[in-house]
């Protein structure tokens, strides 16, 4: 068995017909749910849009918790250290 078929897992042309095969099937059943392949595409664009915008959101919500916290925090943290200061 030489590298190239160790590597394909078989025969050049009998991976090939496979793989033939096994696309028709696949392309049936896409186009028997109305599937196209630039519907695939932008579905997965899309995917990755919407991921990167979640981390965005995150990021975002993460600074307004910590500056609506620090709103409290730190006023009171100053009033504690000038009252503790006063002793």
């Amino acid at each position: 068995m030489s590298t190239l078929e160790r590597w394909l897992g078989g025969s050049p042309v009998a991976v090939l017909l496979k793989l033939l095969f096994l696309s028709l099937l696949v392309g049936i059943v896409l186009a028997a749910i109305g599937l196209t392949p630039f519907d695939l595409v932008h579905w997965v664009v899309d995917g990755f849009r919407e991921l990167f915008g979640f981390g965005l959101d995150a990021v975002r919500n993460f600074g307004r918790y910590i500056l609506a916290g620090a709103m409290v925090v730190v006023p009171l943290w100053l009033l504690s250290r000038l009252i503790s200061g006063r002793r």
